[in-house]
């Protein structure tokens, strides 16, 4: 059951890191729907740089899921390198979903904008969720 998840998680992980290149080469799917707002303006405004980066980063998340679920780490040297990074990952995806206490998470303050509207829905629980697939990947290690 475990792989299952792992590779529902892999396959996200890895769309939206592919998503996160798109914007960096300028696409504009779903890039509003991405970025919070009030009152119509960004709160942030993230560039190519940035976009590259954090599709990057989902990439190294996917293969730390995968290396956790797939992989034997009993005789590895970077065992705790990847249970650490597990625990770390598991924190900052429900952070991610708590949110900050204004316009991202479970906590928001903003909760008119379209970005709210997708943050609710699908952002905040596919978060929490990340976070909880990465703590149960990094346990059964």
């Amino acid at each position: 059951m475990m792989s299952v998840v792992t590779i529902l998680a892999i396959v996200a992980l890895s769309l939206i890191g592919l998503l996160h290149f798109y914007w960096a080469l300028g696409g504009k799917f779903a890039a509003l729907q991405a970025i919070p707002t009030e009152n119509g303006k960004p709160l942030i405004n993230p560039g190519k740089i940035a976009a590259v980066m954090v599709g990057l980063a989902l990439f190294g998340f996917a293969f730390v899921a995968y290396i956790l679920c797939f992989y034997d780490l009993s005789s590895s040297p970077f065992r705790d390198y990847f249970i650490i990074s597990g625990w770390i990952l598991s924190g900052i995806f429900t952070l991610r979903g708590i949110g900050e206490f204004n316009a991202v998470g479970l906590f928001k303050k903003i909760e008119s904008s379209e970005f709210a509207y997708y943050d609710t829905r699908f952002y905040t629980p596919f978060a929490l969720f990340m976070g909880m697939v990465f703590a149960a990947l990094t346990y059964q290690v």
